[in-house]
């Protein structure tokens, strides 16, 4: 990461608040500015610290994450927000992105994974959990569907719902391809050291454990 990223917690429990606290100030690119239990205080105090990222909880008092963040982005749409809660219903994951989201994570979600969604919508990139990209997809077969030349219908979800940078793409095309790490690092001139950097990236945000996995899945979603 290049710079630091300044966040905002916008969460009514306390445990959850002070460990996301605790998981993100572990990182030592990751400021937090502030932390809120109430929604409307939040998305004002939001507006007034212009964060890198908001961590929004849907369920919140006064009002709830989903108006709180059309309240953010309504002010500046520049600041990005990272859903951050335990609903996965269709209608609060399309109410979430109506209202300018940028990416939706589950509190079922590791550390690891938090932090990497944080970093994700703070470069611009969107990020999905796994099972809100399902609902996506569903969505996008219903809507969107379109046959091939041979009468057949293909669904791609796009490396944006996986927060996906072109560098890890690039990755992930030859990690399908069959090169190992030190065939990518040649191929994009660029260390071995930066190369497994990616790899790891790359089945963190694909919530996978192997590189078999990662080829799986970048096939099934038509990631590459």
């Amino acid at each position: 990461m290049a710079k630091n990223i300044k966040v905002v917690i916008i969460e009514d429990h306390d445990m959850a608040r002070m460990g996301l606290s605790v998981i993100l100030s572990s990182n030592k690119n990751i400021e937090v500015a502030g932390m809120y239990a109430d929604g409307l205080e939040g998305a004002e105090q939001s507006i007034k610290l212009n964060p890198d990222v908001v961590i929004m909880d849907i369920g919140l008092p006064t009002i709830d994450g989903i108006e709180a963040t059309a309240k953010i982005k309504g002010v500046n749409p520049d600041i990005k927000v990272l859903m951050y809660t335990s609903r996965e219903s269709e209608d609060d994951v399309f109410d979430s992105f109506r209202a300018g989201a940028d990416g939706y994570i589950t509190k079922g979600a590791t550390a690891e994974q938090t932090v990497a969604a944080v970093v994700a919508v703070s470069e611009g990139a969107g990020w999905l959990d796994p099972a809100i990209a399902k609902i996506v997809l569903t969505n996008l077969k219903k809507s969107t569907a379109t046959p091939d030349r041979k009468g057949e219908i293909n669904y791609k979800l796009g490396k944006d719902l996986y927060g996906l940078t072109e560098r890890e793409m690039e990755v992930l095309a030859l990690i399908v391809d069959g090169f190992t790490n030190p065939q990518i690092a040649e191929k994009l001139v660029i260390t071995i050291s930066t190369t497994k950097t990616h790899v790891h990236n790359i089945l963190q945000k694909l919530y996978v454990g192997s590189r078999s996995k990662a080829i799986s899945m970048a096939m099934k979603e038509g990631l590459v």
